[in-house]
């Protein structure tokens, strides 16, 4: 995959995020901070390229924060403690959050919380089930977000978004993910002009879902890692999409959509990118369009998914439009 493939604008000299600004004349008020923080799925090629449909073809403005490495100053998705801009949340209409086993500092953690007790919105893909793990900082007032917590069972994933960490329920590497459109809530906006989803990893086990939660679409394990692959009948549908509300004790609510499909190679899927821009429309309050343009700007070629398989070498700077 090349630099250009999932290049942003270009931020000032030396910044540690990367913001797009929308097209001239095309700007919505709104604005978005995608959150790329995981070792396996490629969230540091994924949503770069969310954040370059989202400006230049949708009119939001969106800034990207990096696991960084502070020796320097490179895109590390292996660092789990260093995400530069956290205070830009405090500006944010929207958060697009893609990290894993995350354990920040205490005062990059208020930002999150703060923006969440505003009762602002959020997108969860894939590993935010289980974005913070804290082994280092037990003591830490956000260690009740880890997700194996006990004193906030399951902790930010299982209380705010529905689910924390379970299992694989297809087998990883081998099963592919079907999306199945919820029937009963077809008519959502976010599953406007969206039929066919399909990605390479595997479904997810998600067993704490809530009456309450609103099911937008299941996912049916394929036994191979094809999108023609027969599915495999002896493994249940699992959501795979879901909306979920969370009240805090302020009075305030955050509004969550929690996707458990979302590595960067099944972002290729131009029906699941349409879904996440539905979400952003809906979820800033502005109208979902009926069928929203989900073509890539520019070419995107995104790495397999893996542990240690990320590209080196690069600044946040790096990520702009040529």
């Amino acid at each position: 995959m090349s630099l250009a493939a999932v290049s942003l604008a270009s931020p000032a000299p030396g910044a540690d995020w990367a913001t797009l600004e929308s097209r001239a004349g095309t700007a919505n008020g709104k604005h978005i901070v995608l959150l790329a923080g995981d070792e396996e799925y490629r969230s540091e090629e994924s949503l770069p390229m969310l954040a370059r449909i989202l400006s230049q073809r949708h009119g939001f403005k969106c800034t990207v924060l990096f696991s960084v490495s502070p020796a320097d100053g490179t895109v590390d998705p292996v660092n789990q403690t260093n995400v530069p801009g956290m205070h830009l949340l405090d500006t944010a209409d929207l958060v697009i959050l893609q990290f894993r086993f995350r354990e920040l500092p205490d005062a990059d953690m208020k930002h999150f919380e703060a923006y969440l007790k505003a009762g602002k919105p959020l997108i969860a893909l894939r590993t935010a089930t289980h974005a913070f793990a804290y082994s280092r900082n037990k003591s830490s007032p956000f260690a009740s977000y880890d997700w194996q917590s006990k004193t906030w069972p399951g902790g930010f994933g299982q209380q705010v978004l529905g689910e924390t960490w379970v299992a694989h329920h297809g087998d990883h590497g081998k099963e592919s993910t079907r999306g199945l459109v919820d029937g009963t809530n077809a008519k959502h906006p976010v599953l406007r002009g969206v039929q066919d989803v399909w990605g390479p990893t595997d479904v997810y086990s998600v067993i704490h879902l809530q009456p309450t939660d609103i099911v937008l679409m299941h996912g049916l394990v394929l036994r191979g890692m094809r999108p023609d692959d027969p599915p495999n009948w002896h493994k249940s549908l699992m959501p795979l999409v879901w909306v979920r509300d969370y009240a805090w004790g302020n009075g305030k609510t955050t509004r969550a959509l929690t996707s458990t499909i979302g590595a960067a190679v099944d972002m290729q899927s131009e029906d699941l990118r349409r879904l996440i821009i539905n979400a952003c429309y809906w979820l800033t309050g502005l109208e979902v369009p009926a069928k929203a343009d989900a073509r890539c700007v520019g070419e995107y070629k995104p790495s397999w998914f893996g542990f240690g398989k990320f590209i080196r070498g690069v600044k946040p700077s790096d990520f702009d439009l040529k």
